[in-house]
């Protein structure tokens, strides 16, 4: 059971692929600023950069000493919010990523598992999403860009320790700028998406109940 001084890291990326903002950060660095319940809630941005996200994630872990910790991301293709089941061991970049590097069918750890699941209650966060109106839905792929490497790694770090940790994808918003043939939800619903997602985490492990209010 969690205590009155949970730590909950929320972490988003920078902008890449063109997209004028990633709608990943606009959403947890709003949760961050506009909490007001009982737990502590901070974001940290990323780089979309293979091995430096991973540098600043576990350099965010040492920083905060979460209880709990929801990494997100952008994916232009998904229609809804998608909380992710599980993270493959495997980088397959078909775009480089903002610092050049494009590894291509490489494991992300030699001998390491070849998937690390999520902790996070993958389920009841859909379900609270559904309950308010927000497209949802359990993903069974991450990819194999930098969210999911990520995603491993941080699974990797959390593992054998009480933290909960996962990786929610979001969809393209207005702001992200794909033009018009690209569909959209609104960044408030994203942002409602995240808060959700923290305060039905919180629920799920101990803090005080949920009640589906998109706060």
């Amino acid at each position: 059971m969690m205590g009155a001084m949970t730590t909950v890291l929320l972490t988003g990326f920078e902008p890449f692929g063109g997209v004028a903002e990633n709608p990943s950060w606009t959403a947890v660095r709003q949760v961050a600023e506009e909490w007001d319940g009982e737990a502590r809630v901070v974001a940290e941005l990323l780089p979309v950069e293979f091995e430096r996200a991973s540098t600043a994630l576990a350099a965010a872990l040492e920083r905060h000493r979460p209880d709990v910790v929801i990494a997100t991301g952008f994916a232009q293709e998904r229609r809804a919010v998608t909380p992710e089941w599980r993270a493959v061991n495997l980088d397959d970049a078909r775009i480089p990523d903002n610092g050049g590097a494009q590894p291509r069918g490489k494991r992300i750890e030699d001998g390491g598992p070849d998937a690390l699941g999520s902790t996070l209650p993958v389920e009841a966060i859909v379900a609270a999403l559904d309950r308010v109106g927000i497209p949802a839905a359990a993903s069974e792929s991450a990819g194999a860009y930098v969210c999911n490497h990520l995603f491993y790694r941080l699974q990797r770090m959390t593992a054998g320790t009480p933290v909960r940790s996962g990786f929610i994808h979001v969809p393209p918003t207005p702001g992200t700028g794909l033009g018009e043939s690209t569909p959209t939800i609104p960044a408030a619903m994203v942002t409602s998406a995240i808060r959700i997602a923290v305060a039905t985490t919180l629920a799920e492990f101990g803090e005080a109940p949920f009640d589906g209010a998109a706060r």
